[in-house]
Protein backbone atom coordinates (compact mmCIF):
# COMPACT_ATOMS: atom_id res chain seq x y z
CA UNK A 1 0.00 0.00 0.00
CA UNK A 2 0.93 3.66 -0.19
CA UNK A 3 1.71 3.98 3.53
CA UNK A 4 3.68 0.72 3.55
CA UNK A 5 5.91 2.01 0.76
CA UNK A 6 6.31 5.42 2.42
CA UNK A 7 7.42 4.15 5.82
CA UNK A 8 10.19 2.03 4.30
CA UNK A 9 11.98 5.10 2.98
CA UNK A 10 11.51 7.34 6.02
CA UNK A 11 15.01 6.79 7.42
CA UNK A 12 17.00 7.85 4.37
CA UNK A 13 14.52 10.60 3.53
CA UNK A 14 14.85 12.25 6.91
CA UNK A 15 18.58 11.69 6.95
CA UNK A 16 18.75 13.86 3.84
CA UNK A 17 16.45 16.44 5.45
CA UNK A 18 18.64 16.74 8.56
CA UNK A 19 21.71 17.26 6.39
CA UNK A 20 21.33 20.97 5.87
CA UNK A 21 23.30 23.98 4.79
CA UNK A 22 24.79 24.32 8.27
CA UNK A 23 27.62 21.92 7.41
CA UNK A 24 28.98 24.58 5.02
CA UNK A 25 28.85 27.24 7.77
CA UNK A 26 29.62 25.66 11.14
CA UNK A 27 33.08 24.00 10.68
CA UNK A 28 34.88 27.33 11.01
CA UNK A 29 33.02 28.27 14.19
CA UNK A 30 33.55 24.84 15.79
CA UNK A 31 37.29 24.86 15.05
CA UNK A 32 37.69 28.45 16.25
CA UNK A 33 36.31 27.65 19.71
CA UNK A 34 37.71 24.10 19.99
CA UNK A 35 41.34 25.15 19.58
CA UNK A 36 42.50 21.99 17.78
CA UNK A 37 41.54 19.71 14.90
CA UNK A 38 41.12 16.63 17.09
CA UNK A 39 38.84 18.29 19.61
CA UNK A 40 36.76 19.81 16.79
CA UNK A 41 36.17 16.33 15.31
CA UNK A 42 35.24 14.97 18.75
CA UNK A 43 32.69 17.77 19.13
CA UNK A 44 31.11 16.82 15.79
CA UNK A 45 30.76 13.18 16.90
CA UNK A 46 29.38 14.14 20.33
CA UNK A 47 26.97 16.54 18.64
CA UNK A 48 25.52 13.60 16.73
CA UNK A 49 25.20 11.62 19.96
CA UNK A 50 23.34 14.46 21.67
CA UNK A 51 21.04 14.77 18.66
CA UNK A 52 20.29 11.04 18.90
CA UNK A 53 19.36 11.35 22.59
CA UNK A 54 17.08 14.28 21.84
CA UNK A 55 15.48 12.42 18.93
CA UNK A 56 14.63 9.47 21.16
CA UNK A 57 12.92 11.78 23.66
CA UNK A 58 11.00 13.49 20.87
CA UNK A 59 10.00 10.09 19.49
CA UNK A 60 8.17 9.29 22.73
CA UNK A 61 6.48 12.68 22.75
CA UNK A 62 5.58 12.41 19.06
CA UNK A 63 3.59 9.18 19.45
CA UNK A 64 2.20 10.01 22.91
CA UNK A 65 0.87 13.41 21.78
CA UNK A 66 0.11 12.81 18.07
CA UNK A 67 -0.46 16.42 17.07
CA UNK A 68 1.11 18.47 14.29
CA UNK A 69 3.22 21.42 15.39
CA UNK A 70 6.06 19.59 17.14
CA UNK A 71 7.54 21.41 20.13
CA UNK A 72 4.74 23.98 20.11
CA UNK A 73 2.03 21.32 20.45
CA UNK A 74 3.89 19.31 23.10
CA UNK A 75 4.72 22.28 25.32
CA UNK A 76 1.17 23.64 25.02
CA UNK A 77 -0.31 20.26 25.91
CA UNK A 78 1.96 19.71 28.93
CA UNK A 79 2.60 23.18 30.37
CA UNK A 80 -0.37 25.17 29.10
CA UNK A 81 -0.97 28.11 26.80
CA UNK A 82 1.63 30.54 28.14
CA UNK A 83 4.58 28.16 27.67
CA UNK A 84 3.37 27.17 24.21
CA UNK A 85 2.91 30.80 23.24
CA UNK A 86 6.43 31.72 24.41
CA UNK A 87 7.87 28.88 22.35
CA UNK A 88 5.87 30.03 19.33
CA UNK A 89 6.89 33.64 20.01
CA UNK A 90 10.59 32.70 20.08
CA UNK A 91 10.25 30.60 16.92
CA UNK A 92 8.52 33.37 14.96
CA UNK A 93 10.76 36.22 16.15
CA UNK A 94 14.11 34.47 16.70
CA UNK A 95 14.64 30.89 15.59
CA UNK A 96 13.28 30.83 12.05
CA UNK A 97 14.20 34.39 11.00
CA UNK A 98 17.74 34.03 12.37
CA UNK A 99 18.25 30.67 10.67
CA UNK A 100 16.95 32.19 7.45
CA UNK A 101 19.34 35.13 7.80
CA UNK A 102 22.33 32.83 8.41
CA UNK A 103 21.59 30.66 5.38
CA UNK A 104 20.89 33.69 3.17
CA UNK A 105 24.21 35.28 4.16
CA UNK A 106 25.97 31.98 3.48
CA UNK A 107 24.37 31.86 0.04
CA UNK A 108 25.67 35.33 -0.79
CA UNK A 109 29.15 34.55 0.57
CA UNK A 110 29.51 31.43 -1.58
CA UNK A 111 28.22 33.24 -4.68
CA UNK A 112 30.46 36.28 -4.17
CA UNK A 113 33.63 34.56 -2.93
CA UNK A 114 34.81 33.53 -6.45
CA UNK A 115 34.24 37.16 -7.52
CA UNK A 116 36.39 38.44 -4.63
CA UNK A 117 38.97 35.63 -4.29
CA UNK A 118 41.56 37.64 -2.36
CA UNK A 119 39.30 39.31 0.21
CA UNK A 120 36.05 39.04 2.10
CA UNK A 121 33.04 40.03 -0.07
CA UNK A 122 31.86 43.60 0.61
CA UNK A 123 29.26 43.96 3.36
CA UNK A 124 26.74 45.81 1.19
CA UNK A 125 27.06 43.39 -1.72
CA UNK A 126 26.54 40.41 0.58
CA UNK A 127 23.44 41.89 2.21
CA UNK A 128 21.89 43.05 -1.06
CA UNK A 129 22.31 39.64 -2.69
CA UNK A 130 20.86 37.95 0.41
CA UNK A 131 17.85 40.27 0.27
CA UNK A 132 17.30 39.62 -3.43
CA UNK A 133 17.36 35.88 -2.80
CA UNK A 134 14.93 36.24 0.12
CA UNK A 135 12.52 38.44 -1.89
CA UNK A 136 12.60 36.04 -4.83
CA UNK A 137 11.78 32.98 -2.72
CA UNK A 138 9.10 34.85 -0.78
CA UNK A 139 7.48 35.66 -4.12
CA UNK A 140 7.76 32.02 -5.24
CA UNK A 141 6.21 30.71 -2.01
CA UNK A 142 3.45 33.33 -2.29
CA UNK A 143 2.68 32.43 -5.89
CA UNK A 144 2.56 28.65 -5.84
CA UNK A 145 3.03 25.82 -3.36
CA UNK A 146 3.91 23.54 -6.28
CA UNK A 147 6.77 25.81 -7.36
CA UNK A 148 8.12 25.89 -3.81
CA UNK A 149 7.98 22.09 -3.60
CA UNK A 150 9.75 21.63 -6.94
CA UNK A 151 12.49 24.09 -5.96
CA UNK A 152 13.03 22.11 -2.77
CA UNK A 153 13.34 18.80 -4.63
CA UNK A 154 15.67 20.18 -7.31
CA UNK A 155 18.00 22.16 -5.09
CA UNK A 156 18.42 19.34 -2.57
CA UNK A 157 20.55 17.68 -5.24
CA UNK A 158 23.08 20.52 -4.94
CA UNK A 159 23.56 19.80 -1.24
CA UNK A 160 24.09 16.07 -1.76
CA UNK A 161 26.42 16.66 -4.74
CA UNK A 162 28.64 19.05 -2.79
CA UNK A 163 28.95 16.78 0.26
CA UNK A 164 29.54 13.64 -1.82
CA UNK A 165 32.25 15.40 -3.82
CA UNK A 166 33.98 16.70 -0.67
CA UNK A 167 33.98 13.29 1.04
CA UNK A 168 35.16 11.37 -2.04
CA UNK A 169 38.00 13.81 -2.71
CA UNK A 170 38.90 13.68 0.99
CA UNK A 171 39.20 9.89 0.91
CA UNK A 172 41.41 10.13 -2.18
CA UNK A 173 43.64 12.57 -0.30
CA UNK A 174 43.94 10.15 2.62
CA UNK A 175 44.84 7.27 0.29
CA UNK A 176 47.56 9.48 -1.17
CA UNK A 177 48.95 10.07 2.31
CA UNK A 178 47.86 13.70 2.63
CA UNK A 179 46.60 13.57 6.20
CA UNK A 180 49.27 15.50 8.07
CA UNK A 181 46.78 17.53 10.11
CA UNK A 182 44.94 14.37 11.17
CA UNK A 183 47.87 12.60 12.84
CA UNK A 184 47.52 12.53 16.67
CA UNK A 185 50.52 14.79 17.23
CA UNK A 186 49.11 17.51 14.97
CA UNK A 187 45.41 16.94 15.57
CA UNK A 188 45.72 17.67 19.29
CA UNK A 189 48.24 20.46 18.91
CA UNK A 190 46.29 23.27 20.61
CA UNK A 191 47.01 26.81 19.45
CA UNK A 192 44.90 27.98 22.40
CA UNK A 193 43.68 26.36 25.60
CA UNK A 194 39.90 26.16 25.28
CA UNK A 195 37.90 27.06 28.37
CA UNK A 196 34.61 25.41 29.32
CA UNK A 197 32.86 28.42 27.83
CA UNK A 198 34.70 27.95 24.53
CA UNK A 199 33.62 24.29 24.45
CA UNK A 200 30.00 25.32 25.00
CA UNK A 201 30.21 27.81 22.12
CA UNK A 202 31.82 25.15 19.90
CA UNK A 203 28.88 22.84 20.60
CA UNK A 204 26.47 25.67 19.81
CA UNK A 205 28.16 26.22 16.44
CA UNK A 206 28.00 22.51 15.63
CA UNK A 207 24.41 22.16 16.80
CA UNK A 208 23.31 24.56 14.06
CA UNK A 209 24.23 21.91 11.48
CA UNK A 210 22.24 19.24 13.39
CA UNK A 211 19.24 21.51 13.90
CA UNK A 212 16.84 19.31 11.91
CA UNK A 213 16.91 16.32 14.27
CA UNK A 214 13.78 17.39 16.15
CA UNK A 215 11.70 17.14 12.95
CA UNK A 216 12.02 13.34 12.76
CA UNK A 217 8.89 12.93 14.88
CA UNK A 218 6.75 14.86 12.38
CA UNK A 219 6.28 11.65 10.36
CA UNK A 220 4.72 9.70 13.24
CA UNK A 221 1.18 10.53 12.08
CA UNK A 222 1.79 8.89 8.68
CA UNK A 223 3.73 5.80 9.75
CA UNK A 224 1.95 2.45 9.76
CA UNK A 225 3.77 1.24 12.88
CA UNK A 226 5.60 4.13 14.60
CA UNK A 227 6.66 1.86 17.45
CA UNK A 228 9.02 0.14 15.02
CA UNK A 229 9.57 2.67 12.26
CA UNK A 230 10.36 5.76 14.33
CA UNK A 231 13.28 4.09 16.15
CA UNK A 232 14.44 2.89 12.73
CA UNK A 233 14.49 6.48 11.48
CA UNK A 234 16.53 7.56 14.51
CA UNK A 235 19.03 4.69 14.59
CA UNK A 236 19.81 5.06 10.88
CA UNK A 237 19.46 8.74 10.00
CA UNK A 238 21.32 10.25 12.97
CA UNK A 239 24.43 8.02 12.57
CA UNK A 240 24.29 8.68 8.81
CA UNK A 241 24.27 12.44 9.35
CA UNK A 242 27.03 12.22 11.97
CA UNK A 243 29.16 10.17 9.56
CA UNK A 244 28.64 12.68 6.73
CA UNK A 245 29.45 15.69 8.92
CA UNK A 246 32.51 14.13 10.53
CA UNK A 247 34.03 12.95 7.26
CA UNK A 248 33.27 16.26 5.58
CA UNK A 249 35.38 17.94 8.25
CA UNK A 250 38.09 15.28 7.88
CA UNK A 251 38.13 15.99 4.14
CA UNK A 252 38.57 19.71 4.82
CA UNK A 253 41.67 19.01 6.91
CA UNK A 254 43.24 16.89 4.18
CA UNK A 255 43.44 20.01 2.02
CA UNK A 256 43.73 22.89 4.51
CA UNK A 257 45.61 23.67 7.67
CA UNK A 258 43.58 24.94 10.65
CA UNK A 259 44.83 28.46 9.97
CA UNK A 260 43.71 28.31 6.33
CA UNK A 261 40.27 27.06 7.33
CA UNK A 262 39.86 29.80 9.94
CA UNK A 263 40.89 32.50 7.47
CA UNK A 264 38.47 31.27 4.80
CA UNK A 265 35.11 32.97 4.44
CA UNK A 266 33.75 30.06 2.36
CA UNK A 267 35.41 26.81 3.44
CA UNK A 268 34.03 24.62 0.67
CA UNK A 269 35.16 27.12 -1.99
CA UNK A 270 38.70 27.12 -0.59
CA UNK A 271 38.61 23.30 -0.55
CA UNK A 272 37.58 23.23 -4.22
CA UNK A 273 40.21 25.76 -5.27
CA UNK A 274 42.95 23.64 -3.68
CA UNK A 275 41.95 20.23 -4.99
CA UNK A 276 39.53 20.46 -7.93
CA UNK A 277 41.54 22.61 -10.33
CA UNK A 278 39.50 23.60 -13.38
CA UNK A 279 36.40 22.09 -11.77
CA UNK A 280 36.62 24.26 -8.66
CA UNK A 281 33.54 26.16 -9.89
CA UNK A 282 31.44 23.10 -9.03
CA UNK A 283 31.80 23.73 -5.30
CA UNK A 284 30.40 27.28 -5.01
CA UNK A 285 27.61 26.40 -7.44
CA UNK A 286 26.65 23.28 -5.44
CA UNK A 287 26.72 25.08 -2.09
CA UNK A 288 24.75 28.00 -3.53
CA UNK A 289 22.11 25.54 -4.75
CA UNK A 290 22.04 23.91 -1.32
CA UNK A 291 21.62 27.17 0.58
CA UNK A 292 19.05 28.43 -1.92
CA UNK A 293 16.97 25.33 -1.24
CA UNK A 294 17.54 25.76 2.49
CA UNK A 295 16.10 29.28 2.42
CA UNK A 296 13.09 27.98 0.51
CA UNK A 297 12.49 25.21 3.04
CA UNK A 298 12.77 27.53 6.05
CA UNK A 299 10.37 30.04 4.46
CA UNK A 300 7.87 27.29 3.75
CA UNK A 301 8.02 25.87 7.27
CA UNK A 302 8.13 29.14 9.21
CA UNK A 303 5.13 30.56 7.35
CA UNK A 304 3.12 27.42 8.15
CA UNK A 305 4.08 27.70 11.82
CA UNK A 306 2.82 31.32 11.87
CA UNK A 307 -0.34 30.17 10.14
CA UNK A 308 -0.88 27.35 12.65
CA UNK A 309 -0.28 29.63 15.64
CA UNK A 310 -2.72 32.22 14.30
CA UNK A 311 -5.35 29.57 13.70
CA UNK A 312 -4.99 28.48 17.35
CA UNK A 313 -5.52 32.08 18.47
CA UNK A 314 -1.92 32.69 19.63
CA UNK A 315 -1.09 35.15 16.83
CA UNK A 316 -3.16 37.84 15.05
CA UNK A 317 -5.92 36.37 12.90
CA UNK A 318 -4.48 38.13 9.85
CA UNK A 319 -1.69 35.53 9.79
CA UNK A 320 -4.29 32.74 9.43
CA UNK A 321 -5.34 34.05 6.03
CA UNK A 322 -4.43 32.66 2.64
CA UNK A 323 -4.62 33.85 -0.95
CA UNK A 324 -8.01 33.15 -2.53
CA UNK A 325 -6.58 31.71 -5.74
CA UNK A 326 -3.16 30.30 -4.82
CA UNK A 327 -4.00 29.08 -1.28
CA UNK A 328 -0.66 30.38 0.03
CA UNK A 329 -0.29 32.09 3.45
CA UNK A 330 0.92 35.44 2.10
CA UNK A 331 0.60 37.45 5.35
CA UNK A 332 2.63 34.85 7.25
CA UNK A 333 5.26 34.80 4.51
CA UNK A 334 5.57 38.58 4.57
CA UNK A 335 6.00 38.59 8.36
CA UNK A 336 8.75 35.95 8.12
CA UNK A 337 10.47 37.89 5.34
CA UNK A 338 10.36 41.17 7.28
CA UNK A 339 11.70 39.60 10.49
CA UNK A 340 14.55 37.99 8.53
CA UNK A 341 15.50 41.29 6.88
CA UNK A 342 15.75 43.02 10.26
CA UNK A 343 17.94 40.30 11.78
CA UNK A 344 20.11 40.14 8.66
CA UNK A 345 21.19 43.74 9.21
CA UNK A 346 22.16 43.51 12.89
CA UNK A 347 24.79 40.78 13.12
CA UNK A 348 27.44 38.67 11.39
CA UNK A 349 26.93 35.01 10.54
CA UNK A 350 28.70 33.36 13.49
CA UNK A 351 27.18 35.68 16.10
CA UNK A 352 23.76 34.88 14.68
CA UNK A 353 24.51 31.15 14.92
CA UNK A 354 25.29 31.48 18.65
CA UNK A 355 22.15 33.54 19.00
CA UNK A 356 19.78 31.05 17.36
CA UNK A 357 21.47 27.89 18.68
CA UNK A 358 21.13 29.09 22.28
CA UNK A 359 17.39 29.67 21.83
CA UNK A 360 17.01 26.37 19.97
CA UNK A 361 18.62 24.43 22.81
CA UNK A 362 16.55 26.32 25.37
CA UNK A 363 13.36 25.23 23.59
CA UNK A 364 14.60 21.65 23.14
CA UNK A 365 15.33 21.39 26.85
CA UNK A 366 11.94 22.77 27.91
CA UNK A 367 10.24 20.25 25.62
CA UNK A 368 12.22 17.33 27.05
CA UNK A 369 11.52 18.53 30.60
CA UNK A 370 7.90 18.21 29.50
CA UNK A 371 8.50 14.50 28.83
CA UNK A 372 9.54 13.99 32.47
CA UNK A 373 6.60 16.09 33.71
CA UNK A 374 4.20 14.04 31.57
CA UNK A 375 5.64 10.82 33.04
CA UNK A 376 4.87 12.21 36.51
CA UNK A 377 1.44 13.70 35.76
CA UNK A 378 0.13 10.86 33.58
CA UNK A 379 2.15 7.73 34.37
CA UNK A 380 -0.41 5.32 32.87
CA UNK A 381 -1.10 7.08 29.60
CA UNK A 382 -0.54 4.87 26.57
CA UNK A 383 3.00 5.32 25.19
CA UNK A 384 3.75 3.37 21.99
CA UNK A 385 7.42 4.29 22.55
CA UNK A 386 8.92 4.71 26.01
CA UNK A 387 12.56 5.63 26.53
CA UNK A 388 14.68 4.89 29.56
CA UNK A 389 14.44 7.81 31.98
CA UNK A 390 18.25 8.11 31.91
CA UNK A 391 18.06 9.38 28.33
CA UNK A 392 16.23 12.67 29.07
CA UNK A 393 18.26 13.09 32.27
CA UNK A 394 21.58 12.79 30.37
CA UNK A 395 20.32 15.15 27.69
CA UNK A 396 19.16 17.71 30.25
CA UNK A 397 22.51 17.55 32.08
CA UNK A 398 24.29 18.40 28.82
CA UNK A 399 21.60 21.00 28.10
CA UNK A 400 22.20 22.76 31.42
CA UNK A 401 25.98 22.73 30.88
CA UNK A 402 25.61 24.20 27.40
CA UNK A 403 23.21 26.97 28.35
CA UNK A 404 24.98 28.05 31.55
CA UNK A 405 28.47 28.28 30.09
CA UNK A 406 27.42 29.74 26.74
CA UNK A 407 25.47 32.42 28.62
CA UNK A 408 28.59 33.05 30.71
CA UNK A 409 30.80 33.32 27.60
CA UNK A 410 28.40 35.37 25.45
CA UNK A 411 26.10 37.15 27.92
CA UNK A 412 24.97 39.83 25.47
CA UNK A 413 24.20 37.55 22.52
CA UNK A 414 22.41 34.92 24.62
CA UNK A 415 20.82 37.43 26.99
CA UNK A 416 19.13 39.34 24.17
CA UNK A 417 17.37 36.16 23.11
CA UNK A 418 16.09 35.56 26.64
CA UNK A 419 14.80 39.13 26.88
CA UNK A 420 12.94 38.79 23.56
CA UNK A 421 11.31 35.56 24.78
CA UNK A 422 10.20 37.24 28.03
CA UNK A 423 8.60 40.08 26.09
CA UNK A 424 6.08 37.49 24.98
CA UNK A 425 4.63 37.28 28.53
CA UNK A 426 2.75 40.62 28.44
CA UNK A 427 1.83 39.99 24.80
CA UNK A 428 0.23 36.67 25.80
CA UNK A 429 -1.83 38.17 28.60
CA UNK A 430 -2.93 41.16 26.51
CA UNK A 431 -3.54 39.38 23.23
CA UNK A 432 -4.51 35.81 24.17
CA UNK A 433 -5.45 35.41 27.83
CA UNK A 434 -7.56 38.61 28.03
CA UNK A 435 -10.70 37.46 26.26
CA UNK A 436 -13.16 40.30 26.79
CA UNK A 437 -11.09 43.14 25.39
CA UNK A 438 -12.61 46.52 24.51
CA UNK A 439 -13.28 47.13 20.84
CA UNK A 440 -10.53 49.74 20.63
CA UNK A 441 -7.98 47.15 21.79
CA UNK A 442 -9.23 44.64 19.23
CA UNK A 443 -8.84 47.24 16.50
CA UNK A 444 -5.31 47.99 17.66
CA UNK A 445 -4.34 44.32 17.68
CA UNK A 446 -5.62 44.10 14.12
CA UNK A 447 -8.55 41.73 13.90
CA UNK A 448 -10.15 43.51 10.90
CA UNK A 449 -8.26 43.16 7.66
CA UNK A 450 -6.69 46.47 6.64
CA UNK A 451 -7.75 47.76 3.25
CA UNK A 452 -4.15 47.90 2.11
CA UNK A 453 -4.00 44.09 2.36
CA UNK A 454 -7.19 43.55 0.36
CA UNK A 455 -5.11 43.53 -2.82
CA UNK A 456 -3.45 40.35 -1.62
CA UNK A 457 -6.77 38.53 -2.14
CA UNK A 458 -6.56 36.64 1.15
CA UNK A 459 -9.37 34.83 2.86
CA UNK A 460 -9.79 33.10 6.18
CA UNK A 461 -8.82 29.50 5.85
CA UNK A 462 -11.29 26.97 7.21
CA UNK A 463 -9.98 24.02 9.19
CA UNK A 464 -10.77 21.44 6.53
CA UNK A 465 -9.00 23.06 3.58
CA UNK A 466 -5.55 21.80 2.64
CA UNK A 467 -2.77 24.01 1.31
CA UNK A 468 -1.37 21.45 -1.05
CA UNK A 469 -2.53 18.31 -2.77
CA UNK A 470 -0.60 15.12 -2.45
CA UNK A 471 1.94 14.72 -5.27
CA UNK A 472 0.70 12.49 -8.03
CA UNK A 473 3.75 10.27 -7.74
CA UNK A 474 2.77 9.33 -4.18
CA UNK A 475 -0.74 8.37 -5.24
CA UNK A 476 0.51 5.61 -7.50
CA UNK A 477 0.78 2.27 -5.79
CA UNK A 478 3.75 0.26 -6.88
CA UNK A 479 5.36 -2.94 -5.74
CA UNK A 480 8.73 -2.32 -4.01
CA UNK A 481 11.81 -3.40 -5.93
CA UNK A 482 14.09 -6.20 -4.61
CA UNK A 483 16.70 -3.55 -3.73
CA UNK A 484 14.11 -1.70 -1.62
CA UNK A 485 13.10 -4.96 0.10
CA UNK A 486 16.71 -5.83 1.00
CA UNK A 487 17.38 -2.27 2.15
CA UNK A 488 14.32 -2.41 4.37
CA UNK A 489 15.45 -5.73 5.89
CA UNK A 490 18.90 -4.27 6.59
CA UNK A 491 17.30 -1.22 8.19
CA UNK A 492 15.15 -3.42 10.42
CA UNK A 493 18.20 -5.43 11.49
CA UNK A 494 20.19 -2.27 12.29
CA UNK A 495 17.26 -0.94 14.32
CA UNK A 496 17.05 -4.15 16.34
CA UNK A 497 20.79 -4.11 17.13
CA UNK A 498 20.66 -0.40 17.90
CA UNK A 499 17.93 -0.99 20.46
CA UNK A 500 19.86 -3.82 22.08
CA UNK A 501 23.17 -1.94 22.23
CA UNK A 502 21.76 1.42 23.35
CA UNK A 503 19.14 -0.15 25.61
CA UNK A 504 16.94 2.87 25.32
CA UNK A 505 13.64 2.12 23.57
CA UNK A 506 10.99 0.00 25.25
CA UNK A 507 7.87 -0.31 23.08
CA UNK A 508 4.70 -0.92 25.07
CA UNK A 509 2.35 -3.52 23.75
CA UNK A 510 -0.90 -2.85 25.60
CA UNK A 511 -3.26 0.00 26.19
CA UNK A 512 -3.22 1.70 29.55
CA UNK A 513 -5.96 0.82 31.99
CA UNK A 514 -6.88 4.21 33.37
CA UNK A 515 -6.32 6.55 30.45
CA UNK A 516 -7.05 6.08 26.79
CA UNK A 517 -4.65 6.75 23.96
CA UNK A 518 -5.02 10.15 22.29
CA UNK A 519 -7.36 10.26 19.36
CA UNK A 520 -6.03 9.76 15.87
CA UNK A 521 -4.95 12.90 14.05
CA UNK A 522 -7.21 14.49 11.50
CA UNK A 523 -6.53 14.53 7.78
CA UNK A 524 -5.66 18.20 8.12
CA UNK A 525 -3.03 17.40 10.78
CA UNK A 526 -1.48 14.73 8.57
CA UNK A 527 -1.38 17.19 5.66
CA UNK A 528 0.25 19.92 7.77
CA UNK A 529 2.89 17.51 9.08
CA UNK A 530 3.83 16.50 5.53
CA UNK A 531 4.21 20.17 4.61
CA UNK A 532 6.53 20.83 7.55
CA UNK A 533 8.67 17.90 6.33
CA UNK A 534 10.04 20.28 3.67
CA UNK A 535 12.41 21.81 6.25
CA UNK A 536 15.91 22.36 4.78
Amino acid sequence: SLKESKHKTVSCKHGCNIIGSGIFISPKGVLEHAGSVGLALIIWVLGGGVAALGSLCYAELGVTIPKSGGDYSYVTEIFGGLAGFLLLWSAVLIMYPTSLAVIALTFSNYVLQPVFPSCIPPYNASRILSMVCLFLLTWVNSSSVRWATRIQDIFTAGKLLALALIIIVGFLQIFKGNYKELTPSNAFNFWMTPSVGHLALAFLQGSFAFSGWNFLNYVTEELVDPRRNLPRAIFISIPLVTFVYTFTNIAYFTAMSPQELLSSNAVAVTFGEKLLGYFSWVMPVSVALSTFGGINGYLFTSSRLCFSGAREGHLPSLLAMIHVKHCTPIPALLVCCLATLIIMLIGDTYTLINYVSFINYLCYGVTIIGLIVLRWKKPKIFRPIKVNLLIPIIYLAFWAFLLIFSLYSEPVVCGVGLIIILTGVPVFFLGVYWRNKPKCVNRLIGKPVPRCLAALLVALRSAGICLTSEPAALKQRSRPSPLTTHTFALAESMTCWGQKLCFVVYPQGGVAEEEEAPSAPSAHSRQLSSEIDMRK
